[in-house]
């Protein structure tokens, strides 16, 4: 048997050997640069990631948004504002309706009635009977009223002016003018006031004041007239503005606020400085000088309550009061997005709510001042918050602060202009004042929509500074408005509301 012979296996050279370790070597490096550019996109990825999950945390933030934990006015809610949740929260205790002392309305009878029909049966009633009862003895009478509008049916007074000549010297004299009678056919001052009525205390569009006028008052006016009408009420009025400028400036507390009105498919922004007793529109953009352009908060030296806006804080020469309710709502909007890390928020809200019961208790017992202890207690409750707030948001890496760090802070900076209220037992709690005086205007868009010219949005303002301001002292608007186009406007002559 013969055994092949297998040939040794060829060894590489040192050439073959070169190459494969420079290829080796270049796979290497490029797997090197493959990892690099990995870690780079992951970087990025991880960024991006990042950014994205905070963009939608602000987003999600941002549609849990609503009139009960931020600053957004309650007509931003529309159909999604929300309602109380049963079973949750602490009520106020009081049965629906009317309470208890509230003064009623209850309609009665009037000792002069403009008409009196008799109702007398003419036959007896008894079965058997039926005798005329022409002559029978009245036994009884009840009294039952009906309470009607009349037929509206407009009235027209002729004035005629006689000129008389003097039997003695021949001199042809003719009597004066009466006010109101400048043409040879007006409407009367009734008819005036009735369409600004309309238009500023009832927010109606100039088309439906018109027709409610014809409809309701039997006279019939065109759109124009009562475009002219408010215009005139207006002008009537600046008396009345700077009357009550001079008494808004010298008051020991003002509130001031302002919202957006639609103009003319932009917007502006309608002002209020206000107190119980007087309201004081105008209009603006939101600048310092729009601040200052309602006459009112320059050089005033009182305490301003007011929000956060910065736009006030030019005005040294007053005392700020921060409003405790929209605090709340940032507190609560806070709180909200993250109930578990942001603990701080419930404990400051706690302390403002206590505050404020205090506060009550003691202008309740008819004390002008919290004692050195109570207000001691509440800054070290307010204190502790703050340093519990900044345990919660510490900045990060960069030093920036994260929203709610943010509001910590402004907790911090703002001590005093928060806690005003309990140092000044005549400063409330909240700006509520400015912001109920304010609705009408939200009323007026809602019902009206927007106004197409500024000077409209200027003359819806000054004519709701009268009707306020008189309603605040009892007075009938219908009756201050005839008195505007009659004698003149009727003038507070002090800041309290009757």
């Amino acid at each position: 048997m013969i055994l092949a012979v297998q040939p040794e296996p060829q060894l590489p050279s040192v050439e073959q050997l070169v190459a494969v370790v420079a290829e080796l070597r270049a796979e290497v490096e490029r797997l090197r640069a493959e990892v690099e550019r990995l870690r780079v996109d992951n970087e990025q990825l991880r960024a991006d990631n990042a950014r994205l999950g905070g963009e939608n945390a602000e987003l999600r933030r941002r549609l849990g948004l609503n009139s009960s934990n931020s600053s957004k006015p309650p007509s931003s809610d529309g159909l999604a504002r929300p309602g109380p949740v049963l079973g949750k929260g602490k009520g106020s205790g009081r049965r629906r309706g009317k309470q208890p002392g509230a003064s009623g309305s209850t309609l009665g009878l009037v000792a002069d009635p403009d008409e009196v029909v008799e109702h007398r049966p003419d036959r007896c009633a008894g079965p058997a009977c039926g005798a005329d009862l022409s002559d029978g003895r009245v036994y009884g009478r009840q009294r039952r009223q009906v309470v009607e509008l009349p037929v509206p049916r407009r009235v027209v007074t002729e004035h005629q002016l006689i000129a008389v000549e003097c039997a003695g010297c021949g001199q042809v004299t003719v009597p004066l003018v009466p006010d109101g009678v400048s043409g040879r056919v007006q409407y009367g001052s009734n008819v005036k006031a009735a369409a600004v009525y309309a238009r500023a205390a009832q927010f109606l569009p100039y088309g439906r004041a018109a027709a409610m006028m014809g409809d309701l008052l039997g006279v019939r006016v065109s759109v124009g007239f009562v475009h002219q009408v408010v215009a005139e009420a207006a002008l009537r009025l600046g008396p009345f503005t700077s009357h009550l400028a001079a008494l808004l400036h010298t008051e020991q507390v003002l509130h001031a606020d302002e919202t957006p009105a639609r103009v003319g498919g932009g917007f502006k922004y309608v002002h209020v400085a206000c107190t119980p007793g007087l309201t004081l529109f105008h209009v603006g953009g939101r600048t310092k000088a729009d601040v200052d352009a309602g006459g009112v908060l320059p050089g005033f030296t009182g305490t301003l309550v007011r929000d956060g806006y910065a736009a006030y804080r030019h005005l040294t020469d007053a005392e700020h009061a921060w409003c405790g309710a929209h605090l709340i709502r940032d507190l609560r909007g806070v709180h909200e997005q993250d109930p578990a890390g942001q603990e701080w928020a419930e404990v400051m809200a706690g302390t403002l709510l206590m505050a404020k019961q205090v506060t009550e208790q003691a202008v309740a017992a008819g004390r002008t001042a919290l004692t050195p202890d109570e207000v001691s207690h509440i800054r070290a409750c307010y204190a502790g918050a703050v340093a519990y707030g900044r345990q919660q948001n510490p900045p990060d890496r960069e030093g920036k602060l994260s929203r709610a760090g943010t509001l910590v802070e402004r907790f911090a900076t703002h001590r005093d202009m928060i806690l005003r209220f309990t140092v000044d037992l005549v400063v409330p709690f909240t700006n509520n004042q400015a912001e109920r005086d304010l609705r009408p205007v939200k009323l007026q868009q809602k019902i009206s929509a927007t106004w197409r010219t500024l000077q409209g949005l200027a003359n819806f303002a000054t004519l709701r500074s009268y009707l306020s301001t008189a309603a605040k002292h009892g007075m009938d608007a219908l009756d201050v408005l005839k008195q505007l186009f009659t004698t003149g406007p009727w003038l507070p002559q002090t800041a309290t509301s009757s």
